[in-house]
């Protein structure tokens, strides 16, 4: 194990991703910004909706979090250009992180893997070669690495993707249901826009993410036929980027090949300067059982985190328990209508609740679906109200319908959630049984 972890193989791969990442990390940071996603989700709110446990994670006042963003962009260049790599991949990987935590409105899995990418890159020997850094201190100029850092890759990858093809095999899914309803939003599409609208379109496409996120990592790893594989990833990805728009997701994507190919491809594509190294020597380092270990129990968690919606009562789809932090990417449409009914605890009289005041509109869809965003809304309620002097029980008179079923009632509503405990590894008995099938 120690000879294939620490046999030190040619570093073009990890310098040109390193250059590629902190670009898009850039993008991805200034993007927010001039694109109004700062302004929508962390300014324009009256508060967010933090992970539980994280509450005290809040933006900073008044229009700061463009000033953080732009920060983030900044160290985003710095990564990129190598210029003091490791304070600032961890800078950027703690601001991206706290921005992460600090609201769920706008969760997804990129985001996620954005941050697990950012603390990774930070254990890695992306600035030797390439770099201001080298430019500073020529001894920190390397043409190597040891082979784990590239399996880190693509051992993460083989994770995410085999549970992204894994929760797609549902019935809405194989159907066709679930991308007929993504496609319906897209009719107005020029040119494309009536070919998404055929059935025939969205099964190909329903079948065809899971075929390519099953089999796109065995594929690019089999030399037959990585060529075929990367050429399929990039009409996937470009596809995806044109019609869902999920941001720099589809690029970091494609930039992970260059983990399958041979070194000396990637050298001579993009570093032709660079001399290429074959020696293959095994450099086993003193650390070399922590760093072992660490990753055994990273990626233990990994495999392990996605599997807890298994653990729960009744259907992740409906619950949400155990939906995020999961790879479950773009599974399902859902339609709600939520009330939240405030009374008086003394008086036990209704109180005129207006959710407008309080929520932006983005934030409702939140708030009417997902069982923890509701629960913390409930809980805000509670402490605007006691600010006031008035104690307050708050009911939910919550439907929801799935992929297009008929709405259903989805909160219990003879209980007061705001005076409720959440319940991390436990199902909360409020969110009433699902009917799917």
């Amino acid at each position: 194990m120690n000879k294939f972890l620490f046999k030190h193989i040619d570093n073009s791969g990890l310098i040109v991703f390193r250059i590629i990442f902190g670009f898009l990390c850039f993008l991805e940071a200034f993007g927010a910004i001039f694109t109004g996603w700062v302004k929508r989700n962390l300014i324009d709110p009256k508060f967010t909706f933090s992970f539980i446990g994280f509450e005290w994670l809040q933006p900073l006042p008044g229009n700061w979090m463009y000033v953080y963003y732009a920060m983030m962009g900044i160290f985003a260049i710095f990564i990129m250009l190598g210029y003091k790599y490791r304070t600032s991949i961890l800078v950027f990987a703690l601001m991206w992180t706290a921005t992460y935590l600090m609201q769920k409105t706008s969760y997804n899995n990129h985001y996620y893997l954005l941050m697990l990418l950012s603390f990774l890159m930070a254990l890695l020997p992306a600035n030797r070669y390439a770099s201001i850094d080298v430019k500073l201190n020529p001894s920190l100029k390397s043409i190597s690495m040891p082979n784990w850092c590239k399996w880190l890759f693509i051992v993460q990858l083989l994770i995410l993707y085999t549970y992204a093809s894994k929760a797609k095999i549902y019935p809405d899914w194989l159907d066709g249901t679930v991308m007929e309803i993504f496609m319906k939003r897209k009719e107005n599409y020029i040119l494309i826009g009536d070919l998404l609208q055929e059935k025939t379109t969205h099964l190909f496409l329903a079948y065809g993410g899971i075929l390519f996120d099953g089999l796109i990592i065995p594929l690019l790893l089999f030399k037959p036929t990585r060529k075929y594989a990367f050429y399929g990833s990039i009409f996937f990805h470009l596809f995806n980027s044109i019609v869902f728009q999920v941001g720099i997701f589809p690029y970091m994507s494609l930039a992970f090949c260059l983990f399958f190919f041979e070194p000396k491809i990637v050298r001579n594509i993009f570093l032709k300067q660079k001399d290429y190294y074959d020696t293959n020597e095994v450099i086993i380092p003193k650390y070399s059982k922590v760093l072992v270990s660490f990753f055994l129990i990273y990626f233990c968690f990994q495999i392990g985190l996605p599997l807890r919606n298994h653990f729960f009562k009744d259907d992740v789809l409906w619950t949400e328990e155990g939906h995020r932090l999961s790879w479950r990417m773009m599974l399902r449409s859902k339609q709600a209508r939520i009330t939240y009914k405030v009374i008086d605890a003394n008086t036990n009289k209704m109180i005129p609740f207006n959710i407008n005041y309080f929520l932006t509109k983005k934030q409702q869809r939140g708030a009417s679906t997902k069982p923890d965003v509701i629960w913390q809304f409930s809980k805000y309620i509670k402490q605007d109200f006691a600010k006031k002097g008035i104690p307050v029980k708050v009911y939910v008179n919550s439907f929801v319908g799935v992929n297009g079923r008929p709405s259903q009632r989805f909160i219990d509503p003879e209980v007061d959630i705001a005076n409720e405990e959440w319940h991390p590894f436990k199902h909360e008995d409020w969110i009433l049984p699902s009917k799917l099938d």
